[in-house]
């Protein structure tokens, strides 16, 4: 069979998602279980795949549903617990007292509190946290789960301690005849190559980077303004770059100097450290604050089922007590998982494993403790006593936590069993690459050399089908190492842009899309969600792949070169709409 039909079959499981869940709306609790019948199918009677080999790669799915469940019901526990001792209420008070300006406070908790918490924990936990507390302080749920999403991209390279990287890439490439041999024409050492991919990275990931608070503020004005304005968005453009160069400067400083453990981490506290006290001066502040419609006037399809409780509560909770939960997840998140402290070792002490399950060489295995839901759940503990909560109080949140977290596990518990079987097709009596390799191989063929330009797009779809940047890495590193040596370009930039598109995939990752809505009580509208979010998406991607061809290519009379101009162009103009809008803004509404 020649590559091209593989390629469109191997396309069937991805497109059946989109059908279902994109095109045609439905709820990810009936497209899902569809989606992986035919998934099953296509591997079964296709690639041939045992069905010993499919039913162990479904079990390690449903396993990975279990964990991610875990993370959504700490992250509802914890603020459903803030919710019951009043913590929220000052929380959102402390973010007015900032500015009433929806669209700083959600550069500010996204981009910037969301990227910290990206670094020390990954596993798409940011989202679950951060989409629930902007619920809480008063943003419509969809609203809030969009833009959560979005922060799932520049830092994820670096989530949990350089994760993505120092095991993703580094598991793709190890023992590999063809790197070594690259490796020693050049005279490096192999952890040395890892660290130089993950410092070019952080350059990639920084320009783009840059434009995402931008972006954040145009898709929430846009799709959930009074005014449904791109231009409202764009008002903000100082704030915006200003927020997006106070991460990504020293974020890739710290990729660059220091390593891939840190650069996410350290760049969204230094980010906070700047912006949080210029946004309280009112520097690169816009003219007019910008609010949403009266909460009556909203779409249903943008209001959950978290319920936040707006009148003053019995118990006044100070501003740093309010955060001091936050804050200590924030904290035992970093000691549990710095490989230099004894915690880590002792989390992973305790490990569930099933070995060769039915005779395959899959092995699930799974850390209960080492699990960011975890940290949560016990934090939510001590904010029993912190807050003097009574019994029945936290036995409220915990009930809360847990009829939502059961609504969303109908669809994790098919959506991650399908991408372990499309992952794990490699071991097929057809004698078939697996199909994320065909899809990758077909591209690459179909390309040729301008194959830069797409290095991200395989990115992000290994992303977009595994839900994580590391296990898009693992799948795809080798592979985009070999298209570089192949056409005759440097293999480490093309690898490099493998993991920058990686994360932005993150960004419609179902099951990421599907846990951040049930931790802000949204569910069924995760087709408009990944509608929405493949504009930033692509926008990163074509970025990237544009940066990457110029850099490998040079500027001149070439493809890159041209996008490059137009794709400046396209932010100037925008940039130039954003400052003719203030200058001629009049009162805008504001209100929630």
């Amino acid at each position: 069979m020649s590559i091209g039909y593989l390629v469109l079959i191997a396309l069937i499981p991805i497109l059946s998602v989109f059908l279902f869940l994109v095109i045609l709306r439905w709820p990810a609790k009936w497209a899902m279980p569809i989606s992986l019948a035919i998934t099953v199918m296509t591997a079964s009677f296709i690639w041939e795949v045992p069905t010993n080999q499919i039913s162990a790669a479904a079990i390690k799915g449903v396993f990975t549903a279990l964990e991610v469940g875990l993370i959504v019901f700490g992250a509802l526990l914890l603020l459903n617990t803030l919710k019951e001792s009043g913590a929220i209420h000052t929380i959102r008070s402390g973010f007015t007292d900032i500015t009433a300006d929806r669209r700083i406070q959600a550069i500010i908790i996204c981009w910037l509190f969301g990227s910290f918490l990206e670094g020390a924990a990954g596993w798409g936990s940011p989202a679950t946290i951060v989409a629930p507390l902007l619920v809480a302080i008063g943003f419509p749920a969809m609203g809030a789960v969009m833009v959560a999403l979005m922060l799932q991209s520049t830092p994820v390279s670096y989530g949990a301690i350089g994760t993505p990287i120092l095991i993703g890439v580094n598991t793709g490439l190890k023992d590999s005849g063809m790197v070594n041999q690259h490796l020693s024409e050049t005279g490096i050492g192999f952890m040395d190559y890892i660290v130089q991919i993950g410092g070019q990275v952080a350059i990639f990931h920084g320009i783009v980077g840059v434009f995402i608070p931008l972006f954040i503020s145009v898709m929430l004005t846009r799709f959930f303004g009074k005014n449904k304005s791109i231009k409202e968005g764009l008002a903000v453009w100082k704030f915006a770059l200003f927020a997006g160069v106070a991460f990504t400067i020293p974020y890739a400083l710290v990729a660059n100097l220091l390593g891939p453990e840190f650069p996410s981490l350290i760049g969204g506290l230094v980010g906070m450290a700047i912006v949080i006290p210029a946004a309280k001066k009112g520097l690169f502040m816009p003219k007019q604050e910008w609010g949403f419609d009266e909460k009556k006037n909203w779409d249903a399809d943008w209001v959950g089922n978290l319920k936040i409780k707006e009148e003053e509560p019995q118990q006044k909770v100070s501003t740093l007590g309010a955060w001091v939960p936050y804050l200590l997840v924030a904290v035992l998140l970093v000691v549990t998982r710095l490989p230099s402290l004894p915690f880590s070792s002792w989390l992973k002490a305790w490990d569930i494993t099933l070995p060769h399950l039915f005779g395959t060489g899959i092995t699930v295995s799974t850390e209960p403790l080492n699990i960011p839901g975890v940290v949560f759940i016990v934090v939510s503990i001590i904010a029993i006593f912190l807050y003097r909560m009574k019994l029945s109080e936290y036995s409220a949140a915990v009930k809360d936590s847990f009829k939502t977290v059961l609504s969303a596990m109908v669809a994790l518990i098919f959506t991650v069993p399908l991408v372990q079987i499309f992952i794990n097709s490699d071991v097929n009596a057809a004698d078939f690459n697996s199909m994320p390799l065909v899809l990758a191989e077909g591209i690459s063929q179909l390309f040729g050399d301008f194959y830069p330009l797409v290095a991200p797009l395989i990115g992000a779809i290994g992303a977009f089908v595994a839900g994580s940047n590391t296990i898009s890495n693992m799948m795809f590193s080798l592979f985009q190492f070999g298209v570089g040596n192949t056409i005759g370009v440097s293999p480490g930039t093309i690898v490099s842009l493998q993991a920058v598109g990686g994360a932005a995939g993150n960004m419609i990752c179902v099951h990421n899309v599907v846990a951040a809505s049930a931790a802000a009580g949204l569910m069924g509208k995760e087709g408009k969600l990944i509608r929405r979010l493949l504009i930033p998406m692509f926008f990163y991607v074509i970025f990237a792949g544009t940066l990457g061809y110029v850099y490998l290519n040079g500027f001149g009379f070439n493809i890159g070169t041209m996008l490059l101009i137009i794709l400046g162009g396209f932010i100037a103009a925008a940039i130039g709409k954003g400052i003719h809008f203030n200058k001629n803004s009049k009162d805008l509404d504001i209100s929630a």
